[in-house]
């Protein structure tokens, strides 16, 4: 499982010139599923994340975390973080999970993060083409792979 987590000071997805969901302060996290990801993944990477002390404390040190902030989540799923660039110009996405095994490891993910942070996530819509907003603060961006632990 990949994600990108981007600190927001805003995040929102339209779908067809339509608003579908929006947050204020928080992450944004563009999530990525392969075939052998499992619970075992989604529980780390949903605490992980939740725990990442990437937000301001009074002294402009990043010290504090979502929890700490009881910041906001948008959940977006983006298969093409699985895209392979090795051979030719045009990406392979051999890796990412088709929708019958993606999308309940992504519902899956989206109830980890709300039992977390005890509050409703927002999401994009699975497989939809989805303009994504983002007033980025930082920027502040990381990319964690649950099979590259570092």
């Amino acid at each position: 499982m990949r994600a990108i987590i981007q600190r927001v000071k805003a995040s929102s997805v339209q779908i067809d010139g339509k608003e579908e969901a929006k947050i204020g302060i928080g992450v944004l996290i563009l999530l990525g599923v392969e075939d052998s990801d499992t619970q075992e993944d989604i529980d780390w990477l949903c605490k992980k994340i939740c725990q990442l002390r990437i937000f301001n404390d009074v002294e402009g040190v990043m010290n504090l975390s979502l929890l700490d902030i009881n910041g906001e989540a948008l959940v977006v799923s983006q298969f093409t973080l699985h895209a392979s660039t090795k051979k030719g110009n045009r990406p392979s996405y051999i890796k990412a999970s088709k929708p019958d095994i993606a999308i309940p490891l992504y519902e899956s993910f989206i109830k980890k993060m709300e039992n977390i942070l005890q509050k409703t996530i927002s999401t994009g819509i699975f497989g939809a083409d989805m303009q994504v907003f983002i007033q980025n603060d930082g920027p502040v961006t990381i990319s964690i792979d649950t099979k590259n632990k570092e």
